[in-house]
């Protein structure tokens, strides 16, 4: 019995030993930043981004990870072109100046084999800001018709537009906004 014990001790020391962590691509038709505020107590309004990019790197037994999210800011899909320029405009997202949205991890937590929580540093406007996504919904699976691993999250954060210089009407429009991000990644 203590054979059995010490191989299957050694089987498991050895798979630990060879596991490595895997690189995701994030597939752009499949990934949907959006993001959500209140509008003069009226409603609540949503929009997107459309272009997004980036990368996820996964280490499943050793229950560690980082994220790297790239959101084009011209992407900015209100609905209305003349509502996107004016998003992208000095006041908002100021996209002549600051093209890009970054967010980049700091750690991952895991419960069991399921990543819970991003912490990492969210970039709008030249301005940095530590943010922590809570991951609603996580599957890691064989993509069916790519044949690849593929992995997709949900994942949702709230953020204040006056820390990252974008204050214009709060509090009236709200200052608050909820951040979603939808995600689906290939393997590389």
């Amino acid at each position: 019995m203590k054979k059995i014990t010490l191989a299957a001790l050694l089987s498991s020391f050895a798979a630990a030993s060879f596991a490595a962590p895997e690189t995701f691509a994030i597939d752009p038709t499949h990934t949907a930043p959006r993001f959500e505020y209140n509008h003069f107590g009226y409603s609540n309004q949503q929009h997107r981004f459309d272009k997004t990019s980036g990368k996820i790197v996964l280490d499943r037994a050793a229950k560690t990870g980082s994220v790297e999210v790239v959101i084009d800011a011209k992407s900015v899909n209100t609905g209305y072109d003349v509502f996107n320029g004016h998003l992208q405009g000095e006041d908002f997202f100021d996209t002549a100046k600051f093209g890009s949205i970054t967010f980049k991890s700091t750690g991952v937590k895991f419960d069991g084999d399921k990543p819970v929580s991003i912490d990492g540093n969210l970039t709008i406007k030249g301005v940095t800001k530590p943010v922590t996504l809570t991951v609603t919904n996580y599957t890691f699976a064989p993509h069916p018709m790519l044949k690849k691993d593929a992995i997709g999250a949900n994942a949702v954060a709230k953020v204040k537009r006056t820390d990252f210089n974008m204050g214009k009407y709060a509090p009236y429009v709200s200052d608050e906004v909820t951040l979603v991000i939808a995600v689906e990644a290939i393997k590389e």
